[in-house]
């Protein structure tokens, strides 16, 4: 493709061109420059920076013609609820298994310890319900919610229910297939959709489908009956013992996915997908989505958008996933066809790294090579989270001492000292801000809003803490919910960084009418930011007011400014 001279800018010659590939995926480039009869490579060095004869390919993604992700979901908010800690409705609950383990005191610490055969069961539970979500709706709300992810609520026998017994039935603790379509009634009245967790790339031993320890009857499952029509799912190299399982843990036999019964089970009409999405669900959210081969995802695709394009398909990839390989094959995710977007670990990671250290240098990097990377359409509704249910919480991440290394005794003793939870409080309040205020979708995880600590599982699942809530964090993260319901350039609005240098980040969301700027300050000590002429009286949204061509920012804190108009 031949250059065109556009322009000459800063004693800088500026070129251009138009190149539209043939095929959808990904697609690597450099430029090549003939100067003196010489010829050289520009590559790729950093975001937008190219450098002669050495660095990386620049790489594209080319998806779809047509290709679109659900318009309702930019611009929101999403609430993750592990809904075994979230509200106890306090309704009693039947068929509840007998081997189960029920705390009676809501703000104990989950069990840690292994039990006498040295496992960790992950048999306690607290008896958070469907029906407690729904009783707090009003709650959520407040906070800006317009989507609920549900970590799994599907009959299973360990409190994560990463390990599905039945994907036909609500977990009895959770309540009924009732209480789901009426959650999901409920939410709707308030502008909420709901999302759920589809595991699917493996089930629980202890499951309809595997049986292995006889719940479900002595002479059913493939565990136990080599006749039965579950057997195929599974893969046994010397059966009944020896079979394929998730990452060697025995207790999580995988699937063969692409077996015609299990597909047509998960994915055909009528089958586990369309069930719950015409139950009222919005979509789903794939646990380890490179986990699972290509055509499944396809044949999952077809069946979730079979009932409207505007149902949605997330994905776990903690990488970036439009170069991610898994299994030896390039994935295909974000091409059309496949996933709407994924939990966004990059943002998450940059965000944390910048407000724990305070070294900013190196974040738009990050930032920009998702941006530049992704899809618009994916961008838009990217889950952007900085704690989850897999991840320490995002108070203790940012102000804590580091788990590496540290075992389960460690972790369950150690909690922020009232110096370290203040500390945290305010980088959190960092963090958030950039959290909400970049490309994609906000998720909050249950709880951080209320300055929940802990490290790694089980400790950053403990249950939410009604009545002993930090307020002025609360209020705070009520403040970045009316900013984002009242801000249409944070729906999909452009991006660019301001600067990013002496432990401050400024970067700008624009779109047609309106910019917004975020300046945060992770030194110790109060700054006067100096702001560019075009938003010199800028609006003030969160912080202290402009004063004419700058703005004063305390020590560990943040403003966000506002401006009417295009950009020039």
């Amino acid at each position: 493709t031949k250059l065109e001279f556009v322009d000459i800018k800063d004693n800088h010659a500026i070129y251009s061109c138009k190149y539209v590939p043939e095929d959808t995926g990904l697609h690597h480039y450099y430029f090549s420059v003939l100067i003196n009869r010489n010829r050289h490579y520009i590559k790729r060095n950093g975001v937008n920076i190219g450098v002669v004869d050495n660095g990386d390919l620049f790489q594209l993604t080319v998806y779809e013609k047509g290709m679109t992700t659900p318009d309702w979901l930019k611009g929101g908010i999403m609430y993750q609820i592990f809904p075994d800690r979230f509200a106890n409705s306090g309704i009693p609950k039947n068929d509840i298994p007998a081997d189960r383990q029920i705390h009676t005191d809501w703000n104990e610490t989950p069990c840690w310890r292994p039990d006498h055969r040295g496992m960790i069961t992950n048999n306690d539970y607290y008896g958070g319900d469907l029906k407690g979500i729904q009783n707090k709706l009003d709650y959520l709300a407040d906070l800006g919610v317009t989507v609920i992810y549900l970590n799994p609520i599907f009959e299973a026998h360990e409190n994560h229910r990463y390990c599905t017994a039945n994907y036909e039935k609500i977990d009895p603790l959770l309540g009924s297939e009732e209480d789901f379509v009426n959650l999901c009634k409920a939410a709707k009245e308030k502008g909420i959709s709901i999302i759920l967790d589809g595991v699917f790339s493996h089930t629980g031993a202890d499951s309809i489908y595997f049986n292995k320890v006889g719940r479900y009857g002595e002479h059913t499952g493939a565990y136990r009956d080599a006749e039965s029509p579950f057997r195929e799912w599974y893969s046994f190299s010397n059966y009944p013992d020896t079979y394929e399982s998730w990452w060697g843990i025995t207790t999580l036999p995988n699937v063969n996915e692409n077996n015609p019964a299990y597909t047509n089970y998960i994915c055909g009409e009528g089958g586990i997908l369309q069930k719950w999405i015409d139950l009222g669900a919005a979509g789903w959210r794939l646990d380890v989505a490179d986990e699972l081969p290509d055509q499944f995802i396809d044949n999952l695709n077809k069946a979730v958008k079979a009932k409207g394009e505007d149902k949605v398909i997330y994905g776990e990839v903690w990488e970036d996933a439009t170069n991610k390989e898994s299994y030896g094959v390039r994935r295909r995710y974000l091409v059309g066809g496949q996933l709407d977007s994924v939990m966004n670990y990059p943002f998450a990671e940059a965000i944390i790294s910048f407000v724990r250290s305070g070294r900013v240098e190196g974040f738009t990097s990050k930032i920009m090579t998702i941006l530049e990377n992704y899809p618009k359409c994916v961008i838009d509704v990217l889950m952007n989270h900085i704690g989850t249910h897999d991840t320490m919480r995002a108070i203790t991440a940012l102000a804590g001492e580091s788990c590496e290394y540290r075992d389960r005794q460690w972790q369950s003793t150690h909690k922020l000292s009232n110096e370290q939870y203040d500390r945290g409080v305010k980088l959190l309040k960092i963090a958030a801000a950039i959290q909400y205020l970049l490309p994609g979708v906000p998720c909050l995880y249950y709880g951080d809003e209320a300055g929940m600590q802990g490290y790694k599982d089980p400790f950053n699942r403990f249950c939410y803490p009604w009545g002993r809530e930090n307020r002025d964090l609360l209020e705070f993260y009520k403040k970045l919910g009316n900013i984002r319901k009242d801000l249409h350039c944070l729906k999909e609005g452009g991006y660019y960084t301001v600067s990013e240098m002496l432990s401050c980040l400024a970067f700008v969301r624009h779109d047609k009418g309106e910019r917004v700027m975020l300046i945060a300050n992770r030194n110790e000590h109060e700054i006067d930011y100096f702001l560019p002429p075009e938003w010199h009286n800028a609006k003030t949204l969160l912080g202290n007011e402009v004063q004419a061509d700058r703005v004063k920012i305390s020590g560990i804190d943040v403003a966000i400014l506002y401006k009417k108009g295009e950009l020039k």
